[in-house]
C-alpha cells in the first residue's frame, strides 16, 4: 500500500473525494471511499479497482503478454528510455516542493520505478498515481511501486483525479485523453509522451508480422493532443540491442501485437534465427506543455 498520502482522488461513481478508509483490524484491507458511500476495496496484490461502467472498447493486455514485459524490462533492454523519462520529469521537481506525477498505462510500473528513484533524489515529498486498465500488469506494478496508489481504471472515462492536481503525467505507448490530462495537470504541468519512430524494431516486425509505424507519426500525435497541449521539446531516443531468440519473442509478444500473435509459434520460428540478433529501438520522447483552453 502507497507509503505516502494520495493526491485528491475522485470517484468515478459520483465524482466525490475519495479518501483512504483505515483498516478495520487484523486481515482487513484498506479501501477508497467517498461521502455518497461508494466504497472500493484494495485487491490483495495492493491495487484498487476502479473500473465502473460499460468500459473501455480496447482489449486489457493478457497475463502473458505482461509476463513477456516484466521479464524484457526486468532484464534492463529499455534503462535508456526509463532514464530520459525519468530526467524529463525530475526537471520539473524542485527540493522541498510536494511533487505528483501519474503515470497512465503504467504497465508493470518498470519506467515509473526508474521515475521515482530519479525525483526522489532531489525531493522525498513525491505522490505517484500509477493507472492502467490490464488488472494482470498493475498486479505486478503494484509489487514494484508499492509507495504509489495503484489504480485499475479506463483512461477513456473521466480520470479518479481531482481537477489542477498532478505536476507531471507520463503516456509511455498507452491511450492518451488530452482533455483530462489537462483537466489534471496544474497550470503550469507537463506532459511527457513516448512514441515509436518510424524504423522501431523494423527487423523483427518483419519476422513477427508487427505492423510499421506510421510516417507523420508528430504530426499526428501533435494533432491529436490539440487543443489542449503544445509541444515544448523533444528529444529521441535510440537503443541499439542485442537479443536472443526467447528475448525477441518477449519483445513481439509484449506489446500491441500480442493480442493477435502465437508466442509459441513465433518463438519456434525465431529458435531457428542465430543465437542473437540485432534490434534498433526507435523512440521520440515529447515534452508538452499546456495551451490555453478554448473559450
Amino acid at each position: 500500500m502507497p507509503s505516502s498520502p494520495p493526491p485528491p482522488l475522485r470517484c468515478p461513481l459520483c465524482g466525490e473525494q475519495l479518501t483512504v478508509r483505515p483498516l478495520a483490524g487484523e486481515g482487513s484491507r484498506p479501501a477508497l471511499v467517498c461521502g455518497a458511500g461508494h466504497s472500493f476495496d484494495a485487491a490483495r496484490q495492493g491495487y484498487y479497482n476502479l473500473l465502473v461502467g460499460k468500459g473501455t472498447v480496447f482489449e486489457a493486455d493478457s497475463a502473458d503478454m505482461v509476463a513477456a514485459r516484466f521479464n524484457f524490462l526486468d532484464a534492463g533492454h529499455y534503462r535508456p528510455l526509463a532514464e530520459a523519462v525519468a530526467a524529463a520529469v525530475a526537471a520539473r521537481v524542485s527540493a522541498g516542493t510536494p511533487f505528483t506525477v501519474l503515470d497512465s498505462g503504467t504497465g508493470t510500473g518498470h519506467y515509473l520505478r526508474v521515475v521515482l528513484d530519479d525525483v526522489r533524489r532531489v525531493s522525498d515529498d513525491v505522490t505517484a498515481v500509477a493507472l492502467d486498465i490490464s488488472k494482470f500488469a498493475l498486479r505486478r506494478a503494484a509489487r514494484l511501486n508499492p509507495e504509489a496508489v495503484n489504480l485499475a481504471c479506463d483512461v477513456w472515462q473521466p480520470l479518479p483525479v481531482a481537477d489542477a492536481a498532478v505536476d507531471v503525467v507520463t503516456v509511455i505507448f498507452a491511450p492518451r485523453n488530452a482533455s483530462e490530462f489537462a483537466r489534471i495537470l496544474r497550470p503550469d504541468g507537463r506532459l511527457v509522451v513516448v512514441t515509436p519512430r518510424p524504423g522501431h524494431l523494423a527487423s523483427l516486425a518483419a519476422l513477427a508480422g508487427m505492423l510499421s509505424i506510421e510516417d507523420q507519426k508528430d504530426a499526428r500525435l501533435a494533432e491529436s493532443l490539440a487543443p489542449y497541449f503544445l509541444p515544448e521539446s523533444a528529444r529521441d531516443v535510440d537503443i541499439r540491442l542485442v537479443l536472443t531468440p526467447r528475448e525477441m519473442a518477449d519483445l513481439a509478444y509484449m506489446g500491441p501485437a500480442g493480442h493477435h500473435l502465437d508466442r509459441e509459434a513465433l518463438a519456434a520460428k525465431l529458435d531457428t534465427r542465430e543465437p542473437d540478433s540485432e534490434v534498433n529501438a526507435l523512440f521520440r520522447l515529447t515534452v508538452f506543455r499546456p495551451a490555453r483552453r478554448p473559450e
